[in-house]
């Protein structure tokens, strides 16, 4: 196992955009080290005693068994803390006093919720550093599992060519953040009106500059697709879009990730999915579970990637 650095303890990892590439590296690279040692029976208890909350706002597998099993592993335990026995949830208890009182109980906390200011205001706050497990702005932590999936299948980040098919979300923004970090060629294709956030893009599309990537907005997946090397696609219907899901059907008709679409990519070409899946909508399950799928790589490497987030943050 490498040495640990010291530099990110206490750090908070609310948004991708706030980290370098460099800082980003040094996570990837430890989430290699931990996936080597577990697979070999090597794994260290690196936050023996540590205590990790895990406040969940809405449903999660993927981000509560992950985070719950890596703190596990590396020696310390989880809290699982329901909003609806919280006074915050209640509304009786401001966001800076849950924070300061959390702080004095946990060594580190991952919160799941709809706003992207809660989580920055609870960061603000706490004097542990504190994970973004989701908002309706960002997913970082999926974005890491993504990063490592394809550095894993294909050698290397640089000039890789991602497409991204569907929603322009909260997986979509960070994971073109991340890719433009890392100097990478990524196209969201997406129906006109479901783009990504403006002030995303704009991000995005300078950090592609400084690291010699490209960001590129379409809206015909054929175009993006073309000399792809990873297809990337997400529910067309997020969680609190239930009431949009016929009118989504038919405005994403034409993005579904199949085998059609898939013969336009690299023929090594990957297909990535963050999950759930909807089978029939963004994907078919002869894709998902194909041998051109690496979605379940990505699910695991969400273990692997966040034991390396907990152990450089967690003090």
């Amino acid at each position: 196992m490498r040495e640990l650095p010291q530099h990110l303890k206490g750090r908070d990892f609310v948004r991708i955009g706030g980290w370098t590439r460099d800082d980003l590296e040094t996570i990837l690279d430890l989430a290699d080290d931990l996936k080597r040692a577990r697979r070999d029976g090597e794994d260290e208890a690196l936050l023996p005693r540590r205590t990790l909350g895990l406040l969940f706002l809405k449903p999660s597998t993927r981000t509560r068994v992950s985070f719950s099993v890596g703190i596990a592993q590396l020696g310390g335990a989880a809290v699982p803390i329901s909003s609806s026995e919280l006074h915050l949830g209640q509304g009786t208890e401001t966001i800076r006093d849950t924070a300061t009182v959390l702080s004095r109980y946990l060594d580190a906390l991952v919160v799941r919720t709809f706003d992207q200011a809660d989580v920055e205001e609870l960061a603000l706050h706490a004097d542990v550093p504190v994970i973004n497990g989701l908002t309706d702005w960002a997913h970082p932590c999926q974005a890491l599992a993504d990063l490592m999936t394809i550095r894993e299948r294909l050698g290397s980040l640089s000039g890789v060519r991602v497409a991204y098919l569907g929603d322009g979300n909260n997986v979509c923004s960070s994971l073109m953040v991340a890719a433009a970090k890392f100097g990478m060629r990524f196209a969201a294709a997406t129906p006109k009106g479901y783009e990504p956030p403006e002030q995303v893009l704009i991000a995005a599309r300078r950090a592609a500059v400084q690291a010699g990537g490209t960001v590129e907005l379409v809206h015909d997946p054929g175009s993006a697709v073309r000399g792809a090397d990873v297809l990337y696609t997400d529910v067309w219907t997020s969680m609190g879009q239930e009431a949009e899901h016929d009118k989504r059907l038919r405005d994403f008709e034409g993005f579904r990730v199949d085998a059609d679409l898939l013969a336009w990519a690299k023929p090594e070409a990957i297909v990535l999915h963050c999950l759930p899946a909807h089978y029939g909508e963004e994907i078919t399950e002869d894709v998902l579970h194909g041998p051109r799928s690496a979605a379940w790589d990505q699910a695991e490497n969400r273990l692997h990637t966040q034991k390396a987030l907990l152990a450089l943050l967690m003090r």
